[in-house]
């Protein structure tokens, strides 16, 4: 029997008791913990994302400090925008909703957010503190995946873990926090040879490169990890429903693996839970 990974039931855990916490907190020092998400442009999926971030921090009692910039907004108008942020005092996290419109540059914007309101664990300061086992703040997607399995008691240490997918924002992070947790770690990608064969290998496998139902049975090792990062937009031909599907064939993966993530409901929700826990980590550090 495959153990499903609920990552929807373990998020509203998870901000049940960052609720009771920020209440505390804000009683304690007069002030609720602040996040600011900068969106530009009217792209419909980053608007979903943005009005999820903004209704979650209203349910824990988060000050939204967010601004939505129109499409053709300057890089000298976000920087002034981001600088302004990191000496408010009332914001302790900052996020930037990728992706942007072709004319900005996206990692200038990034590496100006002071490293310590650095909400989502993207900055050079955030990832070298990663790289180095040191305390900080961690991007959001990974650290979420590494909770859903610890609260499952899914333990990495002495496994092989595959990480399918190299990206700054999931790959590379999921792989150091695999690393940590005493993991053999092989990452693979689009130019992999035998991509079945080295996925097969894993105990722990994370499939993240955003191409629907990459992962197949045959590329799974019976009873291994299946954890799905991948949230993709399909429509089906005759009817033009669309609907959201992963980088893993859910049901069909489903028969060989020992726990698995759904998409929708798997790793999505912990990845704005765990944007609000740095917040509040944030905030913490802060005062």
């Amino acid at each position: 029997m495959t153990g499903i990974l609920d990552g929807k039931a373990l998020a509203a855990k998870i901000q049940a008791e960052l609720t009771d916490e920020v209440k505390s907190l804000s009683d304690r020092y007069g002030r609720p913990p602040g996040l600011a998400v900068l969106m530009v442009g009217d792209n419909p999926a980053s608007a979903a994302y943005v009005r999820n971030k903004e209704q979650a921090c209203a349910r824990v009692g988060i000050a939204s400090f967010g601004k939505h910039f129109s499409a053709d907004a300057t890089q000298a108008e976000l920087e002034q925008t981001i600088q302004s942020l990191n000496e408010d005092d009332r914001v302790d996290g900052i996020l930037v909703q990728l992706p942007l419109p072709d004319h900005l540059d996206a990692v200038a914007l990034l590496n100006q957010i002071n490293p310590d309101k650095d909400a989502d664990g993207l900055h050079p300061v955030n990832l070298g503190r990663l790289v180095r086992g040191e305390p900080g703040l961690q991007s959001c997607t990974p650290a979420g995946s590494m909770r859903l399995l610890q609260e499952h008691g899914i333990s990495a240490k002495g496994k092989q873990a595959v990480v399918v997918g190299r990206s700054i924002l999931v790959g590379k992070p999921i792989a150091l926090m695999l690393l940590a947790e005493d993991a053999t770690v092989t990452i693979a990608h689009s130019r992999t040879p035998d991509l079945s064969a080295v996925t097969r290998s894993a105990d722990i496998l994370v499939a993240a490169v955003g191409r629907p139902n990459l992962i197949t049975p045959e590329m799974v090792k019976p009873g291994a990890v299946v954890v799905d990062v991948g949230i993709n937009r399909v429509t089906h031909e005759a009817t033009g429903k669309s609907r959201l599907v992963g980088d893993v064939d859910y049901e069909a993966v489903k028969a060989v693996a020992g726990w698995i993530t759904p998409v929708p409901g798997g790793i999505g929700p912990m990845t704005v839970t765990m944007l609000l826990h740095n917040t509040v980590w944030s905030y913490r550090q802060r005062l």
